[in-house]
């Protein structure tokens, strides 16, 4: 960890979210206080096998713990607070402020894994949280998820700005952005803006979400026939809303599947944000309604495996099997590197002969909960910055962003390109770049935290591809021989009765492996497992050209004295 010499300075820098969109996790330092900005998580991309989560790595935060004033989220998203359950097992963390519908969410996600935290507490607009030497204040932003914000921190040095998630929409279907408010921090004086660079890629301005609303009741109206099912992100509680109201308007319930839809939708009900609780029913109550009376809102819009629609387009489903007056409808748009399993559920659902609609130019069935470059552009101007950093976002966005803000007029010098770790030191307003704090990805498998390192992914990628051979060896060390022949045993390997002339050669090699390592006066088990994975890898690699993990179990057999040779001491080793 290298910072400053100065400890007088104020000290931004990302934990997550920079070069990558998830894991989202910021922080302010002044002297002896820490403002934590969001706790997000990655979910992971398919080469991190077996990992269910990837956070960031805590270490700066453990050992300067005594320092932090307190957790700040913007909002509700996974990328901004899964990874709250994590970070309270490695970290003391005094308090945690969020805004009503995320309070809902934390709160659920801490039951769920049995964490008891008492210090959660409600923030608005109108709250301010002042500390010794920093306060923060909130503006309201407009998102795919009610009650989103905009956090600002005040310090000795400068006044920091980090907008959260946002777009600007002049007919939402939630509350307005507070633009008025915006304006009036940003006449204030800002000295850094840290914005959301997700979608600074796309031109110009993106579509009001009540254009969708308008799209889906014009489709609630042209299909009056069959049951609507509807694939959306959980999180995108607006959209959930007005689904709902949809339905109310159009007569029809509403059976939901998947856990996390089910989650949204209550916390949402017990929030005020979704009405119409009366439209909810089981899946069994829809199995027994008219088709045109039935609206099936499940999760699976990015073509997961398990989820609900993914189930349903196989067939596999327990409680839906799908019509042929069914229509499906994907309001959502793929998350990069979805677009192939996407398109594989679409095609299911073709085959089973239901009409489907996805978003287009020709059907405008989903919005982003981020703003376009226009949008990005207003937010510069509203706030005013000194200094920017584009946040929340991978390196072509981020660096699309600070483009973005050259035209706004901020000179280049001024707007910094940062990776997770980097450190700005804001002094008397003026902010320079240099040090580093421990920043990286720690992966989250099960309940283990930070067990899962490179070494056990590189297994799993060798046991992906290329497989396992298992060796298995009786030695009776005592008087060094060897029992029998070493069995070999393979999983996605090769095809055994397809190849019993290369496992028996397998044995072979194995065998003369064992007998050179058996001359000695002592034996060292180590000494021959390293034997026999390093003449079977050679072997096979030259055989297959594959090069499968070589696990070696060797069974020491020892006669026992007290029963008369009859019977054996066998110990794994």
């Amino acid at each position: 960890m290298k910072f400053f010499k100065n400890n007088e300075d104020t000290k931004i820098f990302a934990l997550g979210g920079l070069g990558e969109v998830g894991k989202n996790m910021y922080c302010i330092m002044y002297k002896n206080e820490i403002i934590i900005i969001d706790a997000g998580v990655i979910f992971p991309e398919s080469e991190l096998m077996g990992i269910d989560y990837v956070i960031p790595d805590y270490t700066f935060l453990k050992r300067n713990e005594k320092k932090i004033k307190g957790l700040f989220i913007t909002h509700g998203h996974e990328d901004h607070i899964g990874g709250i359950p994590f970070l309270l097992q490695s970290v003391n963390i005094p308090v945690i402020y969020a805004p009503n519908q995320a309070v809902g969410l934390i709160r659920k996600k801490l039951a769920d894994r049995n964490i008891q935290y008492k210090n959660l507490i409600v923030y608005t607009e109108k709250t301010k949280v002042r500390f010794k030497n920093t306060s923060v204040e909130f503006f309201r932003t407009t998102h795919s998820i009610p009650d989103s914000h905009g956090i600002v921190v005040h310090t000795p040095n400068g006044t920091i700005v980090s907008t959260g998630d946002f777009k600007f929409d002049l007919t939402p279907i939630g509350p307005m952005a507070n633009i008025h408010k915006m304006a009036s921090i940003g006449s204030r004086g800002i000295s850094l803006l840290l914005s959301d660079s997700t979608n600074a890629l796309n031109p110009g301005m993106s579509l009001s979400e009540s254009k969708v609303d308008d799209a889906l009741s014009e489709l609630f109206t042209k299909k009056k026939d069959g049951r609507i099912i509807i694939a959306t992100f959980a999180s995108n509680i607006y959209r959930l809303k007005h689904i709902v109201d949809t339905c109310k308007r159009n007569g029809r319930k509403i059976a939901t599947f998947g856990r996390s839809m089910e989650n949204n939708i209550e916390i949402s009900i017990q929030g005020g944000y979704i009405k119409h609780k009366e439209l909810f029913i089981s899946p069994e109550e829809a199995n027994k309604l008219p088709d045109h009376k039935v609206c099936l809102l499940c999760t699976g819009s990015q073509g997961e495996p398990l989820a609900a629609l993914s189930r349903i387009a196989n067939g596999s489903h327990r409680q839906i099997k799908l019509k042929p007056n069914d229509t499906v409808v994907f309001s959502s748009s793929p998350i990069p590197g979805n677009a192939i399993s996407i398109a594989r559920t679409v095609n299911k659902l073709y085959l089973k002969g239901v009409d489907v609609y996805t978003n287009t130019s020709l059907s405008d069935i989903h919005t982003s909960g981020h703003g376009n470059q226009e949008e990005l552009k207003l937010m510069l101007r509203l706030i005013k910055p000194k200094y920017f950093m584009p946040a929340h976002g991978e390196y072509r966005m981020l660096k699309a962003h600070a483009d973005a803000a050259i035209e706004c007029d901020i000179p280049k010098r001024n707007t910094f390109i940062l990776t997770n770790g980097d450190v700005l030191s804001l002094y008397k307003g003026k902010i320079t770049r240099g040090g580093s704090v421990v920043a990286g990805d720690v992966y989250v498998d099960g309940n283990r935290i930070g067990d899962v390192g490179a070494a056990v992914i590189k297994d799993r990628k060798i046991m992906a591809n290329d497989g396992i051979v298992v060796v298995i060896s009786n030695i009776d060390t005592k008087h060094h021989k060897l029992l029998g022949t070493p069995n070999i045993t393979t999983r996605g390997f090769v095809l055994v009765n397809d190849n019993l002339e290369l496992l028996k050669k397998l044995e072979d090699i194995s065998k003369n492996a064992i007998l050179s390592k058996l001359n000695g006066k002592q034996v060292n088990y180590g000494d021959i497992k390293n034997e026999i994975s390093a003449h079977l890898t050679s072997y096979i690699f030259a055989k297959t050209g594959r090069k499968p993990i070589i696990l070696p179990v060797i069974m020491d057999v020892k006669k026992n004295p007290e029963q008369k040779n009859k019977t054996k001491e066998i110990t794994s080793k």
